[in-house]
């Protein structure tokens, strides 16, 4: 139905065909992206027309979520990533701004040394791959909130790569059984974070840069998620990681953590569909949501013979659903460079001890791993095997914040680990 409507309109929408006096054809003289903008079009004014319900308990069982996440998280760490501006939130606006993160000509980046050490410490609590030698690439996009037009990230040879990360998935219902999932981490790079926009009446829109040059860690997991569920469980358990460490607050709603979800759907069985992204989910709740409606739209859309455009959207959290921003650039809009001004970052283990002897300001991978602390999935699995607990109770002890030393007290002293456990749970409150 599409193609037909797309072929009886294209003389007047997509360039079409021009003739000459004789009827001869001519070749548009449209530019491709105008062609494939109004393409675009066509097809978001159809998914409008088409939108209605399908019999969504038959549908959906047809086909298969495929969810890859990418999380940006604030590091912790008192100065910025290339500026000594301190970090501070709620500061008043544009008082903590360097003349570099305004980007004033002639001035040059200076990496904080601490916000390496945080990306080494998550990288190996996330048994990611440190890699020896990694470098700065720059990212060109134009946003009022990036005054240099383009950010420094790590795009190519990033800090870290080929982690993952263990978490458990607990079931809707209290008869849906939890279980035990894995999600692969593609790399760890190191990156600034952008300054605020605030859209006020008219067409005017405020900038704050406060935040601006704020070290970020982007964390790129592959796409082997299935719905919104198991993409919240991943952040919760993310969260606690990170926590433990101490690298970042988490405090999504301060916007210390963010989350992209690369959402696409396919029937089982055959390859992956068109992948939309939905931006800057600040709350796990509105992560499994998001991510479960977009399934179900991307599934409606098919299912009424419509076509899935690569866009990004937002969740939006009144109406519940997520709604478009901009078509999804490609990897060439970004005209990715290597950072002239930032040299590589080099980094040793043990097996250098002749590169360290006559060097004070280097960073050891190995000394990082000796400062690693008990992770919440070793927690969990001495619950398991030692106390002898079921997966979703073990999972929801490590997860409440003073639940695990409370319990190792209490164990110490009663072997009735269900008594424990019904105590923590129904006298101190709803676990997070």
């Amino acid at each position: 139905m599409i193609r037909q409507y797309v072929k009886k309109h294209q003389n007047f929408v997509c360039g079409g065909v021009r003739k000459d006096s004789n009827g001869v054809q001519l070749p548009s003289m449209k530019h491709r992206q105008v062609i494939l903008s109004s393409n675009r079009l066509i097809f978001r004014n159809l998914r409008l027309n088409f939108s209605t319900k399908i019999s969504t308990a038959d549908s959906i069982s047809k086909y298969e979520g495929v969810v890859g996440l990418e999380v940006h998280a604030q590091i912790s760490s008192k100065s910025k990533l290339f500026s000594s501006s301190p970090v501070e939130f709620g500061a008043p606006t544009n008082t903590k701004v360097s003349f570099f993160d305004a980007a004033f000509p002639g001035t040059l980046p200076v990496l904080n040394k601490s916000c390496v050490e945080a990306g080494i410490l998550t990288a190996l609590a996330l048994n990611c791959t440190v890699n020896k030698i990694s470098t700065f690439d720059r990212k060109h996009y134009f946003y009022p909130d990036l005054p240099a037009g383009f950010q420094i990230t790590q795009q190519f040879k990033p800090l870290a790569s080929n982690g993952y990360i263990k978490f458990v998935v607990h079931g809707k219902t209290n008869n849906s059984p939890s279980y035990e999932c894995i999600a692969y981490l593609k790399q760890i790079q190191l990156e600034q974070d952008s300054g605020r926009s605030f859209h006020v009446k008219g067409a005017k829109s405020l900038i704050d840069l406060n935040r601006a040059g704020i070290g970020l860690m982007e964390l790129v997991f592959e796409p082997n998620l299935k719905n919104g569920t198991e993409a919240a469980a991943l952040v919760k358990a993310l969260i606690s990681v990170l926590k433990q460490i101490g690298t970042c607050t988490c405090e999504m709603e301060e916007g210390t953590l963010r989350v992209d979800a690369n959402v696409s759907v396919n029937k089982i069985g055959e390859p992956f569909g068109v992948r939309t992204e939905v931006k800057n989910i600040n709350s796990l709740r509105y992560i499994a949501r998001a991510v479960d409606y977009e399934m179900e739209r991307q599934i409606k859309i098919i299912e009424n013979g419509g076509l899935i455009v690569n866009e990004t959207r937002a969740y939006d959290y009144s109406s519940k659903k997520t709604i478009f921003m901009r078509d999804k650039e490609i990897l060439q809009d970004y005209r990715f460079m290597p950072e002239p001004n930032l040299p590589p970052i080099r980094l040793y283990d043990n097996s250098d001890k002749d590169k360290l002897e006559n060097c004070d300001n280097v960073l050891n991978i190995d000394d990082f791993q000796k400062r690693l602390p008990v992770l919440p999935e070793k927690e969990r699995e001495t619950l398991i095997c030692k106390y002898k607990l079921p997966l979703n109770v073990a999972d929801r002890i490590v997860h409440s914040s003073g639940f695990m030393k409370i319990f190792k007290v209490a164990a110490s002293r009663i072997n009735d680990y269900s008594s424990i456990c019904n105590f923590l749970f129904l006298q101190l409150g709803k676990s997070t």
